[in-house]
């Protein structure tokens, strides 16, 4: 079983991008995030004839979030609870892989910049909201694949410039403890758990030559329960997807199981 994730930086736009990546890499479920579109104007058909059924919590112009998938899915939830906003940003489903029944949840952090702003404020209240539901959840013992745009750069070696990111909101130390604590609840960061070394970014600006530079950062992530870690074959940043035309400027993660 192979699920990707990936911010296509709209759907609408970046549609023929995703037509290529899915006949290419033929993930079982990806997550998207930012589609950037109400479920009305979503591509159903273009996704149907690729064989993939889409569900959609989608938002006009901003935010939205999808899970294609090769087989139906029961969806669970489209809204994470205590959040009052109620942007598009959530969208869980119940799979079957092997003896697991097993929750996925895609999740697109709010930016949360600039720091002295409500958008701040509004990250810091979401992440904890995330916190309080996924503990929840470990509680009872629910198999977890949680994958997203973070928009969190865990530690130093996740971007490639950590001192111009000191009071930026992905890398805020207070942001970063977000993470952890996600982490300590019993939860794997999937890619990190396989790959220790540097210079291994999911998003990279589409100014100042940041691409060609590799001036990038590790955003987009896939954390796990601790029953599934030793069922990922694989996890790998499809960094090449970047080289498109008119492309996203983040790669899918892929992690195969």
């Amino acid at each position: 079983m192979k699920i990707a994730t990936w911010n296509v930086n709209s759907i609408r736009a970046r549609i023929d991008n995703l037509k290529q990546y899915l006949k290419s890499n033929s993930p079982d479920i990806i997550l998207l995030q930012e589609i950037k579109t109400e479920e009305k104007n979503y591509p159903l058909e273009d996704l149907k004839q690729l064989g993939y059924f889409s569900y959609v919590n989608g938002q006009k112009s901003y935010n939205g979030v999808a899970i294609l998938a090769k087989k139906k899915i029961d969806i669970c939830d489209k809204n994470l609870k205590g959040d009052t906003i109620k942007q598009a940003r959530y969208i869980s489903a119940n799979i079957k892989f092997r003896k697991y029944n097993i929750e996925v949840i895609n999740i697109y952090v709010p930016n949360g910049n600039p720091v002295d702003t409500d958008k701040y404020q509004y990250k810091i209240m979401w992440l904890d909201n995330l916190i309080k539901s996924i503990e929840k959840k470990i509680k009872k013992k629910v198999p977890l694949i949680i994958g997203g745009d973070f928009n969190i750069i865990p530690e130093e070696k996740d971007v490639y410039s950590p001192n111009s990111y000191i009071n930026d909101a992905l890398f805020r130390l207070e942001i970063r403890k977000k993470f952890r604590i996600l982490i300590n609840l019993g939860l794997f960061d999937v890619y990190r758990h396989f790959n220790k070394g540097d210079g291994n970014y999911t998003f990279w600006d589409y100014q100042r030559g940041s691409w060609q530079k590799n001036n990038g950062l590790r955003i987009d992530h896939f954390l796990i329960t601790g029953e599934l870690i030793d069922k990922v074959k694989k996890i790998e940043i499809k960094k090449n997807i970047r080289n498109q035309l008119k492309p996203s400027d983040h790669a899918p993660v892929e992690c195969t199981f």
